[in-house]
C-alpha cells in the first residue's frame, strides 16, 4: 500500500515495529531509523544509487536486518504544492518497492533539505562534512516528521 494519509499508513502498520525513513537523491539515498516505539528517527546509512536492483537489494538487506515495519519516502513538492518531475520520480520508485509487501508512506520533504542545511550551519559544519551528511539527516528529519504525526493519528 502507498498513500500520503497518515491515518491510512498508521491504519496498516503493527502496533509497533521499526521504519525506515528514505530521501531520495540524484545520487544518493539517505536513510534513517526509528525505534519499535516511533519515539525517535536516527540518520542510518548513505546507499549511492547505481543500477535500481542494487539499489533494492541493498535496500532488502537493510529492511531485514531492521525488522522494518514500514517506509516513509520524502515527497519533495514544490514550495506552491505542485508536484514536478522529482515527485513523479519518488512516485515510481515507491511503486517499484511496493513488492518489499510494506506500507510506504509519501511524506511532504519540503522543508527538510533546508531545515537539516540551517542546523549544521548553526554548529560549524564544514561545507564538506555538511554534503556528505546531508541526505541521512534529511532522511532522519522526514522520518521524525511522520513518526510525530503517527503519534498524534
Amino acid at each position: 500500500m502507498i498513500t500520503t494519509e497518515i491515518e491510512a499508513f498508521r491504519a496498516v502498520l503493527p502496533a509497533g515495529g521499526r521504519l525506515l525513513g528514505l530521501d531520495l537523491g540524484t545520487k544518493t539515498i539517505g536513510t534513517a531509523l526509528c525505534d519499535a516505539g516511533w519515539s525517535f528517527a536516527s540518520p542510518a546509512d548513505l546507499i549511492r544509487r547505481g543500477k535500481f536492483a542494487a539499489d533494492k537489494a541493498v535496500l532488502a538487506a537493510l529492511i531485514a536486518a531492521q525488522d522494518v515495519a514500514g517506509i516513509v519516502l520524502g515527497l519533495p513538492i514544490n514550495l506552491d504544492g505542485t508536484e514536478g518531475p522529482r515527485c513523479q520520480s519518488t512516485r515510481a520508485f515507491a511503486r517499484n518497492i511496493d513488492d518489499f509487501g510494506l506500507p510506504v508512506l509519501l511524506w511532504d520533504e519540503r522543508w527538510s533539505t533546508q531545515a537539516v542545511e540551517r542546523q549544521m550551519i548553526a554548529e560549524d559544519v564544514s561545507r564538506a562534512k555538511r554534503a556528505e551528511r546531508i541526505d541521512r539527516l534529511a532522511a532522519s528529519y522526514i522520518l521524525q516528521g511522520a513518526i510525530d504525526a503517527l503519534m498524534l493519528a
